[in-house]
């Protein structure tokens, strides 16, 4: 992440003059926002052509540094289209999904099927300027250990270690890099008319195909027991030709990154645990 050094509360009190600034720029009537999110702001929008649009802030980070050259790359294709982008605001311009409902809301079974299906259409070839996955292992390495730490050490060092191990031997040996979407989850999909289905909130990496189900299987309102997730793990990778091992244990590293950042996210060590048993 570029460190900006800009704290949350005091970028939440930029939002308004964000606001005006985008709106003047695009020439925007603005509507009712969105629930809020930790990482962002945003808000219904009209362009002066009457074209119904999305305005997105985002509160500077690492995740989404890139999140509008993914959208560029995907171009439509199975994600919300980039309509206009400011980079010095941290500022997008979408495409909006109506109804908007969330994938989360359909059975798990449908949820989970529509997910590999979509999941082949972002597996664009694509280079500089997206952090690799190697980028992102070197990262969740250099921090783990202190925020576990700092934590008050919320699951076993054996667990840690192993994860760290894994994450560092396949960094090292990855197959084709593609554009991946590191928070693929039934929340990040909504119902839309151009297509039934849109991938949002892209948090870009360039990686292997393996690394692309980890926040499937992680994803609880799939379903959360040890049973659940294996289940899911064996169909995301038999349905899409992946290695399972491979997928297992990005899975097991990238649930354990996420799960001590601020807060301790007993799900995601939960499902780090069965995994790493489950060999």
């Amino acid at each position: 992440m570029a460190d900006t050094g800009l704290k949350h509360e005091t970028w939440l009190e930029r939002v308004p003059t964000l606001l005006d600034e985008c709106a003047a720029e695009w020439g925007l009537r603005l509507g009712e926002p969105y629930e809020a999110g930790a990482a962002g702001y945003t808000v219904r929008a009209d362009l002066p052509d009457g074209t119904r649009a999305v305005l997105k802030l985002i509160y500077p980070h690492r995740e989404a540094e890139q999140e509008a050259e993914a959208l560029r790359a995907w171009d439509g294709d199975g994600a919300i289209r980039l309509l206009a982008h400011d980079a010095e605001r941290w500022a997008m311009l979408l495409e909006r999904c109506d109804p908007g409902t969330p994938l989360a809301e359909l059975p798990p079974d449908e949820g989970l099927a529509m997910l590999i299906r979509l999941l082949p259409r972002l597996w664009v070839c694509a280079g500089a300027p997206f952090y690799t996955l190697a980028d992102e292992v070197e990262w969740w390495l250099s921090y783990l250990p202190d925020e576990w730490e700092r934590a008050g050490q919320p699951f076993e060092r054996s667990l840690l270690e192993l994860a760290m191990d894994a994450l560092a031997a396949q960094a090292a040996s990855q197959g084709e890099p593609v554009l991946l979407h590191q928070d693929l989850h039934g929340d990040n999909v909504l119902a839309a008319q151009r297509e039934p289905w849109l991938v949002i909130d892209p948090k870009p990496l360039v990686g292997e195909r393996e690394f692309a189900v980890a926040p499937i299987v992680r994803d609880f309102e799939l379903g959360h027991t040890k049973e659940e997730v294996l289940a899911r793990l064996e169909r995301l990778t038999s349905e899409l030709g992946l290695d399972k091992e491979r997928a297992r244990w990005w899975t097991v590293g990238q649930s354990l990154a996420w799960s001590v950042d601020g807060e301790v996210m007993h799900r995601n060590v939960e499902v780090a645990r069965w995994l790493a048993e489950a060999a």
